[in-house]
């Protein structure tokens, strides 16, 4: 049995599926044809239904629960883990709400984060994550970074205005929910369950059998970023709420989606996850 799986080439990512994809685990009769995209091209197709089984941004979840269910394993979830809003001049200086404002995709989790911040900013421009530093340096507007960005933007003489992570607990108290992977709920439950258990023995895998030696896999994927970056960038991401979000990850996501401007109605456990 096959089944279409995407997630992004962050290290996050490929850390979490390496031992799934490349046969480190038994998978038993369960096969993968992978789709490697950014978080919010991965949005976009999960907006139309395009896989079985994806990574994708909580904050795009209000939009497709009819459609996908979340798993219990895989997800990037926790504490100071949050995007950040940057600028290339003093944070004094800087005006947020008449400011052009870069976000990495309008369906991300940082965009909602960033909105419910800043509710009054409209002027934005949705942009690649790896073209924002570009964007602020070039002294275009302010940024929302994400991913390995959280590490390189004070080399580049960047200004952290806001942590919106911080914000989100602060407001709320529940660690933030990034992403997660989702499964089509016309997927037999008991395949989707093998789906999440599978997902659990990769996570497990990696870290009892490589790290914090980087696999092959990992480093492909990641050319661009050094070593350190790459490690940070895991123990940041992948964490116990990535095996098992447990009642206290469950209820965070819930919380995310009642703030989450285009939410209908209410949503129980039930549907929300596998």
């Amino acid at each position: 049995m096959k089944f279409t799986l995407g997630f992004s080439p962050c290290p996050n990512d490929t850390f979490i599926f390496d031992a799934l994809v490349n046969k480190k685990i038994d998978t038993h009769n369960l096969n993968f044809d992978v789709v490697l995209e950014d978080v919010e091209t991965l949005n976009q197709l999960a907006l139309h239904g395009k896989l079985q089984l994806t990574k994708l941004s909580y904050g795009v979840l209000p939009l497709v629960l009819d459609t996908y269910a979340v798993l219990n394993s895989g997800s990037a979830l926790g504490k100071g883990v949050g995007p950040l809003l940057i600028s290339k001049e003093e944070v004094g200086s800087t005006n947020v709400e008449d400011s052009l404002i870069a976000i990495p995709g309008e369906n991300t989790t940082a965009h909602l984060l960033f909105s419910l911040a800043y509710p009054n900013a409209k002027n934005k421009v949705f942009l690649n994550y790896t073209k924002i530093e570009d964007f602020v340096l070039a002294n275009k507007g302010l940024g929302v970074i994400i991913h390995e960005n959280r590490f390189t933007y004070k080399d580049k003489g960047l200004k952290k205005i806001i942590d919106l992570g911080d914000f989100w607990e602060q407001q709320t108290e529940c660690p933030i929910p990034l992403g997660g992977i989702v499964v089509k709920k016309n997927i037999d439950k008991k395949i989707a369950l093998q789906l999440n258990g599978l997902i659990k023995q990769s996570i497990e895998y990696a870290f009892k059998n490589n790290y914090p030696t980087l696999t092959n896999y990992v480093k492909l994927h990641s050319q661009e970023l050094s070593e350190e970056v790459m490690k940070k960038h895991i123990d940041l991401y992948v964490n116990n709420y990535s095996i098992d979000l447990g009642e206290d990850g469950k209820n965070a996501i819930i919380r995310l989606l009642q703030a989450h401007p285009k939410k209908e109605g209410s949503f129980s456990k039930e549907y929300i996850f596998v």
